[in-house]
């Protein structure tokens, strides 16, 4: 993240450089309205840039939709495309990648794909 910069700003920019780069729409749901610790901001930065290179690559989605929210339960991450899908058992390093990031911020990731249908990325941490 830029300096200064809030999460909520970040991923602002950053959603729009990558849909301005791959053509792929992006609907922002949620950003959160609170600052978040900066080691949380690094962690969700780090799984939305895995998450969007993995819709990129392999979705051939049109539309991805972004929720970052935050509350007295903590942070959640949604990353949803309406792509293609893929067997998860097939899920790769970006997935690890995304999974110890948010594991080192005391997280938890969850991805769940219909073939046909898309794939949507969960990650949550605790407050």
């Amino acid at each position: 993240m830029r300096g200064g910069q809030s999460l909520a700003e970040a991923l602002e920019t950053y959603l729009a450089e990558w849909s301005e780069r791959t053509g792929i729409a992006v609907e922002t749901w949620a950003l959160p309205a609170t600052d978040v610790p900066s080691q949380v901001s690094t962690g969700v930065m780090t799984a939305m840039s895995e998450a969007l290179s993995n819709v990129e690559l392999h979705s051939s989605a049109q539309t991805v939709s972004i929720a970052v929210t935050t509350g007295r339960s903590g942070l959640r991450l949604t990353v949803s495309d309406n792509g293609q899908g893929f067997p998860t058992a097939r899920a790769g390093r970006g997935i690890a990648r995304m999974r110890a990031a948010f594991a080192e911020i005391g997280g938890s990731l969850s991805v769940n794909s219909v073939s046909g249908e898309g794939t949507t990325v969960t990650g949550v941490v605790p407050g």
